[in-house]
């Protein structure tokens, strides 16, 4: 989970999230070199005194200026459309989980497995165990197994809600009325926090989601 020290992104616990994280850096090397290229040049002009007083066109010049940027676009579209696609195939799932946004929780359906049903509430502050994280732990966790293709289908009862879990490089709308879907692979135990990341009310964002990652012959048994 993220902290107050955070400043980069969480450490991924699915392949796509790890190719996200790749796709940032990749990207964010090509914006430091073009910031540092047009610093340099702007700072150089500060400190030169040159004119050309017969210069009336440069044609080649602007060939480059203009060619040029369109190739670096080409280098940052290219690996975000494969990493579009990427994120909305759907491989076979082994477990398919629904999930409803209610103001002002959860409700969950393990639809293909034991027709499993229940509600998922923040636990408020005075009720939190010693161990708890304020605002982000629920009463009933999401539990799923690892190593295994997910899908999850988000819709919502009344407002958009959006579900959203950072470290597996999941973010879903439920809007009411329809269906959308995703899937995701993860592939480490553990606990993974997220929240609602609409705005459509007051204290919206406490809306908390909490997946418990378990090996699965324990899932199976759960």
């Amino acid at each position: 989970m993220s902290t107050w020290a955070n400043l980069g992104l969480q450490d991924s616990a699915s392949p796509l999230m790890e190719q996200l994280i790749f796709f940032h850096d990749h990207a964010l090397l090509i914006l430091v070199m073009i910031t540092v290229l047009v610093g340099y040049l702007m700072f150089m002009l500060f400190f030169n005194s040159y004119i050309n007083r017969f210069l009336l066109h440069g044609q080649l010049i602007e060939m480059i200026w203009t060619i040029l940027p369109a190739i670096i676009l080409l280098f940052i579209a290219l690996p975000s459309l494969r990493l579009l696609y990427l994120l909305d195939e759907i491989n076979e799932p082994s477990v398919t989980l629904k999930s409803i946004g209610h103001q002002w929780y959860w409700s969950y359906e393990y639809s293909d497995f034991n027709n499993i049903e229940f509600d998922s509430y923040m636990i408020p502050t005075n009720e939190l165990a010693i161990d708890g994280f304020r605002l982000l732990d629920v009463d009933n966790r999401v539990v799923l197994p690892m190593n295994s293709q997910i899908r999850i289908l988000v819709t919502a009862a009344d407002v958009i809600h959006s579900w959203t879990i950072p470290a597996l490089g999941v973010k879903v709308d439920g809007t009411p009325g329809r269906l959308n879907q995703t899937n995701f692979f993860i592939n480490r135990p553990g606990l993974f926090y997220g929240q609602c990341s609409e705005i459509c009310g007051a204290n919206h964002s406490f809306m908390p989601i909490v997946i418990e990652s378990v090996p699965v012959n324990y899932f199976i048994k759960w």
